[in-house]
């Protein structure tokens, strides 16, 4: 009978422990102003924003996500399509074009511009077709196109493909702008 009486026990001081260890780490996410990109998950696949911010080559395209404060949108669970241009594809601009779109009375025209780069869906290489046309998020088109193996969107040459927990990430070689809507 007294068996009976510690096994309760035990499991009543477990949960209460467990419990306890869960409303800790509630709080250290909550201080930190937490969203989706606040969680801290070293074991798992990276997410579309973890493989740009892990990347050299997207420090530009960081920045401009951070700017546009997507960073935890694109966290989510998605899935996600990203069009992710290299730094040097955002050097191919104008001079002073980046900085301009980064200042806060400009986050309209830089949200425009990234939504323009995130398709809501997975499109892995196999299933890209030429002519290919895809929705983005600013409910513009883009076009892909496949010959002889090599992808391109909208004439960007595709360099790579990485794939996410949470999509799929085409590095390209330059920055996408939407149409003028005149």
């Amino acid at each position: 009978m007294k068996r009976l009486i510690y096994v309760p026990l035990l499991l009543l001081l477990a949960c209460g422990q467990q419990q306890s260890a869960n409303q800790e780490a509630g709080a250290t996410l909550e201080s930190t102003g937490g969203g989706q990109s606040t969680v801290q998950d070293e074991t798992s696949e990276p997410d579309v924003v973890r493989v740009a911010v892990n990347s050299p080559l997207h420090t530009t395209l960081v920045a401009a996500l951070k700017g546009a404060e997507y960073v935890d949108a694109l966290s989510n669970a998605g899935p996600f399509t990203v069009f992710a241009p290299t730094n040097e594809a955002f050097d191919k601009l104008p001079a002073g074009t980046v900085e301009n779109l980064l200042k806060p009375e400009n986050k309209d025209a830089l949200r425009n511009i990234l939504e323009y780069h995130v398709y809501v869906g997975v499109i892995k290489e196999e299933y890209v077709q030429d002519g290919m046309t895809l929705n983005q998020v600013n409910l513009d088109n883009v076009t892909l196109n496949k010959k002889d193996g090599k992808i391109t969107v909208n004439g960007a040459k595709v360099l790579g493909v990485v794939k996410a927990s949470n999509g799929v990430v085409y590095v390209i070689d330059a920055v996408l702008l939407p149409p003028d809507k005149k």
